[in-house]
């Protein structure tokens, strides 16, 4: 039986059956891409700390450019925006990259520097954590893909998916990101603040709230500072291993809790919690409330 017509899964299944999983993904990129008409196929891969990221794979068309070595361990902060909607496993589709949203700037200004004018991102999952993204750059002019091409890219994106992270590495590609990134160094998220960035390690985040367009974040040793981002931002980029959200508003780095009061305000039936370090309570919206006692073991 011959191959069916532009089948992208059929022909992504043939390649990573055939080849190690670096080859094969190459080889879907350039095949895909073509068939997409895109100038650029893209994957890069988070780190284990889902704080990183690093391009690994690239196909461009004849005289377009190539930036497959541009971005590694870059802050994941870099791509918030985008990463969002990704760990939501939605694909993107940016129609025109100019007029991306203001939170989304340092996204965009690495994509105008690659000439991107329209861009397609497809998140690849495995066993329901968000491991990597592959998509499609167009740099000539702006375009958007049709939905039958964003679903038969996202079915390739599982194939990978497994065939990636479902088996042990054969080729040694992933030994750099496993882990290592940091040579054993703790992993920093970078803060934006008025004037500077600022990178402080993860743990030593205490607890977000939203502050309109704006994030103000409690750290370990020190007041809260602003972060030019909204909350949502940070949603998407915190593990939900180490923060919960307890509020619409408000999100705590969970390993902080020093006391859960389930009898608070003038009507004993208010939730709240203290932080280690920090004596104001925050409360605790209903709806949270069964995941935080969860999470703190009652």
């Amino acid at each position: 039986m011959g191959q069916p017509s532009h089948d992208w899964a059929y022909m992504a299944a043939a390649h990573l059956i055939g080849s190690p999983a670096n080859i094969a993904i190459a080889a879907i990129l350039e095949e895909t891409g073509k068939l997409a008409g895109a100038d650029r196929a893209w994957m890069f891969e988070y780190d284990d700390d889902f704080l990183h990221f690093r391009n690994t794979e690239e196909w461009a068309r004849k005289d377009v450019s190539s930036h497959v070595g541009d971005l590694q361990q870059t802050p994941v902060t870099m791509i918030g925006w985008l990463h969002q909607w990704l760990v939501t496993g939605k694909a993107v589709m940016i129609n025109d990259v100019a007029n991306l949203p203001r939170p989304a700037r340092a996204l965009q200004a690495e994509m105008l520097r690659q000439n991107d004018k329209s861009v397609l991102c497809v998140p690849i999952f495995h066993n329901c954590v968000l491991r990597a993204c592959i998509g499609f750059d167009a740099t000539r002019t702006k375009r958007g893909w049709p939905v039958d091409e964003i679903h038969q890219l996202a079915r390739c994106a599982k194939l990978i998916g497994i065939a990636r992270y479902g088996r042990a590495p054969v080729d040694g590609r992933r030994d750099v990101i496993a882990g290592h990134a940091l040579n054993g160094a703790e992993p920093l998220v970078h803060l934006h603040m008025p004037g500077r960035t600022r990178g402080v390690p993860l743990a030593a985040i205490v607890g977000l709230r939203s502050a309109k367009d704006y994030t103000q974040i409690w750290l370990r040793d020190e007041a809260a500072v602003l972060d030019l981002r909204p909350l949502s931002f940070w949603i998407g980029l915190l593990p939900k291993s180490s923060f919960l959200r307890i509020h619409r508003t408000t999100v705590i780095n969970i390993s902080h809790v020093t006391e859960l009061d389930r009898h608070a305000g003038p009507t004993k039936q208010a939730w709240t919690v203290r932080l280690r370090r920090f004596d104001q309570p925050w409360a605790v919206s209903r709806p949270y409330r069964q995941e935080l006692r969860s999470r703190l073991g009652i």
